[in-house]
This record gives C-alpha cells, structure tokens and sequence, in this order.
C-alpha cells in the first residue's frame, strides 16, 4: 500500500507518535490549535484521527479541515457517539468511519453512579447547606433495594449495570433486540412503559437515532413512580427537556442527573440550572486520563489493522 498520510493533532503524535510509527510508516500532517493548514497538504491526508484533546474548542475547526480532504481513506473519533451531522459527511465523502466505543465506558459509569448516590443523599442540599453554614439533620435515601432501569446496552450501559449491582440494586437492561450475553435481566424497547412504571431510578445510556429522539417524554415520565429519579449520559435530544423541567418542579421526579443537553453549551435562561433537585455537569462524564488513553489505544490498535488490511473496530453506519 501507498505510504499513508496522517492527520492528527500536535499532541496525539507527541504522546503516541512512536507507538504508530512502529505499526509501520506514516507520513504525517499535523494539526496544531490556531494555525492554518494548507489545502496542498490536506490533499495528501488518507487518515485522520480526533482526538479528545481538541474537544471542544478545536475540535470544530479539525472536523472542518477535514471535509476539505478529497482522499480521505479512514476517520476515527475518540468518541462513541457520532450522531452529529458532519460525521454522516465524512462517511458520504467516501471515509470510513470508526469510533472508541467503550473507552470511557467505566468513568461515565462512575459519573452515573455518583448522580445517583449524591441525589440518594441530597448532596445538593447539604452543599447549599453549607456555604450558608446551615446545621439540620434528615433521613436520606438508600440505593440497596431500589429498582434501576438501564435504556441502552452498549458498554456504558453493561458498565453501569455491573456497577449498580454491586450497590444492591436490581438492574433491568433495556434495548432494541435481547443477544443472551447481557449482565443484567434485559427487556426489548417494546415494554418500555412497563420498564418505566417499575423503576425507582432511570439511566439513559442509548444512542441517538431517529427512533430514539425524543424517547422520554411527558407521557413517559407521567408513568414514572413520585419520587423516581432520572440520570441522563445518553444525550439531550433523547429527553423532551420542558416536559422533564415540568416533573422536576412538580415534584414528580425528585431529582435528575444531567451530563447531556438538548442544547450545548446549556443556555443560561434554561431553568434546569435554577433547580436544587437538578446536578448537572457540561458532557464531561467520560473525560478522564484513563478514558482518554483507552481511546488512543484503539486508535493504535485499529491503525495496525489498518496497515495489515484487517476489519476495522468499531466501524460506524449511517
């Protein structure tokens, strides 16, 4: 094969640079935040990979330079997720597509469990507490016993399973076709509204797609138990986001967990932000060291398949 062109950031060739070029000979464009790059050198490029070091700030003008390369061979995002419209572009400008489904996996479970455990214990309540040095006892909330359903199988969703469950909870695992292989009991997206009518806590791990926009709704949460709590790392458009500020404020929902938004950065005005029954954290769950070099790792790994014109991982369709 021709000798491939990279095109990556200045800091994943720095960190990983050697790992690759033992897989075998690279030739390389760089990427390095605020400067230009050349269309003459774009149109050498045959690889690209994002990495989370250019996310968010720079990630945007890296996809851009991208859709500017009229050869590119192979595209692979440090993300799980590709939903957004440009990665549909890059896969209809001939490039094959592959994500680092998994990387972040544990810390976004973590992330879940935390929500969960803080909520269960009013953390917000005793956080606000305490910058007014206020002193007052109540009972809180255990997660032993409590039922939890889990809306997406992927690996956040088996990950956060396990996690559960070694908390004492009862998991059910939900997604659109049963494999056998899950850890967790499993029902089809078809009982949905028996899931949510049986649930003491609601996780939303599932992708984005035409079917599952808009997923959770006002009738949805209307079949919730009072006082159900809800955890959402899934992403925004999965929740209709007036009707869940409308369970919060009625007490209906007694707290939600929110890593993704409908709109991000969330707007000021949203009133989620005003909410003490509401945590919310700017889709940063997953963006630990670890998570990140899982990432880099499947880059790695599939570059090698790459060069031995192996399968790729993770390869997405659109």
């Amino acid at each position: 094969m021709a000798t491939p062109v990279l095109f990556v950031s200045t800091s994943l060739w720095e960190h990983y640079g050697p790992q690759l070029s033992a897989l075998g000979t690279f030739d390389t464009v760089l990427f390095t935040p605020g400067e230009r790059v050349a269309q003459a050198d774009l149109d050498r490029v045959t690889v690209a990979c994002l990495s989370g070091d250019l996310w968010p700030d720079w990630s945007g003008s890296f996809m851009r330079c991208c859709l500017d390369i009229p050869h590119l061979d192979w595209f692979q995002t440090f993300s799980a997720g590709v939903d957004h419209p440009v990665f549909a572009a890059i896969a209809a400008n001939g490039a094959r597509v592959t994500t680092a489904s998994g990387a972040a996996a544990v810390p976004i479970a973590h992330h879940v469990m935390t929500c969960l455990l803080a909520l269960a214990h009013d953390l917000p309540g005793f956080f606000a507490e305490q910058q007014q040095r206020v002193w007052r006892l109540r009972q809180l909330d255990d997660l032993e016993g409590r039922t939890v359903g889990v809306i997406g199988m992927g690996p956040i969703g088996r990950e956060t399973a396990r996690v559960a469950a070694a908390f004492g909870m009862r998991v059910i695992g939900m997604r659109r076709t049963i494999t056998g292989d899950e850890p967790c009991e499993t029902w089809t997206l078809a009982r949905l509204d028996e899931l949510l009518e049986c649930v003491d806590d609601l996780v939303l791990a599932v992708p984005l797609t035409d079917d599952t926009r808009g997923l959770i709704g006002a009738r949805e949460l209307g079949l919730m138990r009072r006082g159900a709590r809800l955890v959402n790392v899934g992403r925004g458009d999965l929740i209709d986001e007036g009707a869940l500020v409308d369970a919060l404020a009625s007490g209906h929902l007694s707290g939600a967990g929110l890593d993704v938004f409908a709109t991000e950065p969330l707007p000021p005005t949203s009133p989620l932000w005003a909410m003490p029954n509401v945590i919310i954290t700017p889709h940063t769950s997953g963006e630990t060291p670890l998570a990140a070099a899982r990432a880099a790792g499947i880059f790695i790994d599939n570059a090698g398949r790459y060069f031995r014109g192996e399968p790729l991982l993770h390869r997405a369709t659109f």
